[in-house]
Parts: structure tokens; C-alpha cells; sequence
């Protein structure tokens, strides 16, 4: 069931059980622009996982972020595309339909934690009643023609550098989101053979495998920080997400 704001924000709460006060966590509130629909989410999100719909049309692609809690960057990124988004809405100038879930998990956001109830969310996506795995579901039943995931990476970790996981098999359109993202933006293409190898769980390798094209976007940013330039980063990598699908137009951007 949507809730609407006065710009007819369509949202809808698609996990009761992880809801957070974003608020709570410093570290990314003092980042977030406070406009009257980032209010109006923030709000929601005490009750759960909020996902915003924006446009009415094909084709249908969801963009998620805040698997993991502690990156910060493009749960901002998020945000700041739904209040885009929601702006070119008004003009008729979406050309499909967008899913943002922004905070997959707020709880885990409040808590800038990696972890939401010892559970890593992105190795969890095959697991019932997870989190992830109702996103995945989530997809499924709104017949989403992609999947964009996006994440941020520490120096020295895993991947420890910007870049675009994808896969060819069993899904091919995913190496080729991620290999015009990896143009557009500069991001590095990461290329695994095949999905499901070796991060078992993730929601790109799981959506991978049930033929719904997903990639996985990484800037490279401190775990529990972040400021305008890596979230300007991680927004370049969302737009060019939708540009692939001719959501919105190509810019020079």
C-alpha cells in the first residue's frame, strides 16, 4: 500500500521489521539535504524499508542502497536522484518506471552498522524472510526489467576501488549495464563468470540467477563517511544506471 506526499510521492513499506531513525546517525544526516520529500522518507523509514515509485510507464528498473548500513554514499545518492526524479516526474520527463529503495535497511543505518541483526544483507539475498530476500521478491513480483545495487568500498578492502561488478552468465545484460556505466562514469568493470561466484547471497549474483540483469556499484570511501564528492560519484553511477534504460536522457554530466 502507497503512501503520498504533496509532490505524490508513491511510497510503500516493504519490510516492517527493519524500520530506524536515520536521523540518529550523524555521520549521514548532516549530509542529507533536507527537502520536504527527504522528511517525508526519513519519516517512513522509522516504520521499515521505504521504496519510492516514481513514473508510470516501462520500462521498470529499481535502484537500492543501504545493504550494507555504514556506506553512506549512495543512500544520499539516492535520495538526492528521488528528489530529481520526482521534479522531471512532475514535467513528464521520466520515461519509465523507477523503483528507489534508499535504506534497505534503516535500523542498520541508525546503527551505521554493516550487519542488521548479525545478518550480512548482501550474502543473504537467497535466505527467507531476509531483508534481501524480500527486495528480490519485491523485484520479481513488479516484473523490474534490472537491478542496480549500489555500495561503497573501503582502501584495502574488497573490492577497495570504484568500480561495477556484472556477470555474463547465466544473464548477459548485465555485463553490458555495467560496461556502459563503466564508459559514461569511468568506474572499473569487474567481471565475475559467473553469478553466484563467489559471493553467494549477494542481491546482483541472486537476481542474476533468476534472469533479472543486475550489477553491483562501488565507490571507494571510508566505512561511516562520506562527503560531496563520493556521493557525487555514486549519483553519476545511478544516473548513468538510468540512462542505460533510457529512463532519463543522456547528459554530458
Amino acid at each position: 500500500m502507497y503512501d503520498l506526499n504533496k509532490n505524490n510521492l508513491e511510497l510503500e513499506i516493504i519490510s516492517n521489521e527493519s524500520g530506524g531513525f536515520i536521523a540518529a546517525n550523524r555521520n549521514i544526516f548532516n549530509n542529507i539535504n533536507l527537502s520536504y520529500n527527504s522528511k517525508f522518507i526519513l519519516n517512513q523509514a522509522i516504520k521499515g524499508t521505504p521504496m519510492i515509485k516514481i513514473g508510470d510507464n516501462g520500462p521498470k528498473i529499481m535502484l537500492v542502497a543501504g545493504v550494507h548500513g555504514n556506506e553512506l554514499a549512495p543512500q544520499i545518492s539516492a535520495l538526492n536522484l528521488i528528489e530529481e526524479l520526482s521534479n522531471l516526474d512532475l514535467n513528464g520527463s521520466v520515461n519509465g518506471t523507477v523503483y528507489i529503495i534508499p535504506f534497505a535497511s534503516p535500523r542498520s543505518t541508525m546503527d551505521n552498522s554493516r550487519y542488521f541483526d548479525g545478518i550480512d544483507l548482501n550474502r543473504s539475498s537467497h535466505l527467507p524472510h531476509t531483508i534481501t530476500n524480500m527486495i528480490l521478491k519485491k523485484a520479481k513480483k513488479l516484473e523490474v526489467s534490472a537491478i542496480g545495487d549500489f555500495h561503497s568500498s573501503a582502501p584495502n578492502s574488497n573490492p577497495g576501488k570504484e568500480g561495477v561488478f556484472c556477470t555474463k552468465v547465466p544473464c548477459s545484460k548485465s555485463y553490458f549495464i555495467a560496461d556502459y556505466i563503466s564508459k559514461k562514469v569511468g568506474s572499473e568493470k569487474i567481471l565475475y563468470p559467473s553469478a553466484g561466484i563467489p559471493f553467494k547471497g549477494a542481491l546482483e549474483d541472486e537476481a542474476n540467477l533468476i534472469q533479472i540483469p543486475a550489477v553491483t556499484c562501488e565507490v571507494l570511501s571510508a566505512i561511516g563517511y562520506s562527503n560531496e564528492k563520493i556521493c557525487k560519484r555514486s549519483y553519476l553511477q545511478m544516473k548513468a544506471f538510468l540512462e542505460y534504460f533510457g529512463i532519463i536522457n543522456d547528459s554530458s554530466e
